[in-house]
């Protein structure tokens, strides 16, 4: 069973009663990516536990070869980066599943490179799994090829 918020509307995929866990995991990442929109890096930091491990899509530009761990490391290696990177760039949401303590995000990234002034509109989904209302990891999967043509870095091997 999974609650499923698809352009603002909720439904019930399954007529059994959703853990008020999962629906609260659910509006936590609703808040972060709402957050992140108006650049508010502090809520979206804010919903992270101290020792999140963040993994970006293997092969994407920012990717370090490995996980980041803790928040600052996300915003050091993430959040920097994109605004670095990006004019611009936005995060729109598709739909934000939730199941027990894990949430799935399918969305879209969009934004003008500022190195080569080529546009982004890449396909993304993001997976958080929560533990005590914090995400505990992070996993990002998107168009790393798009990625590196715009913004001309080859994707780390």
């Amino acid at each position: 069973m999974a609650l499923v918020h698809d352009t603002g509307r909720s439904t019930l995929e399954r007529t059994e009663e959703v853990s008020s866990g999962t629906a609260q995991n659910v509006q936590t990442i609703r808040r972060s990516y709402e957050a992140f929109g108006r650049g508010d890096i502090p809520a979206v930091l804010a919903m992270l536990d101290e020792g999140v491990e963040w993994n970006m899509a293997e092969h994407h530009t920012f990717w370090p070869g490995g996980s980041f761990i803790g928040p600052q490391e996300v915003v050091e290696g993430v959040f920097m980066q994109i605004m670095q990177t990006f004019d611009g760039f936005t995060v729109s949401v598709d739909r934000v599943v939730g199941c027990g303590d894990t949430v799935l995000a399918q969305l879209r990234y969009r934004g003008v490179t500022r190195a080569t002034g080529e546009a982004l509109d890449a396909q993304a989904a993001h997976i958080f799994d929560f533990s005590d209302g914090k995400v505990v990891r992070y996993q990002q999967y998107t168009d790393t090829r798009q990625f590196a043509d715009v913004t001309g870095v080859s994707p780390r091997e």
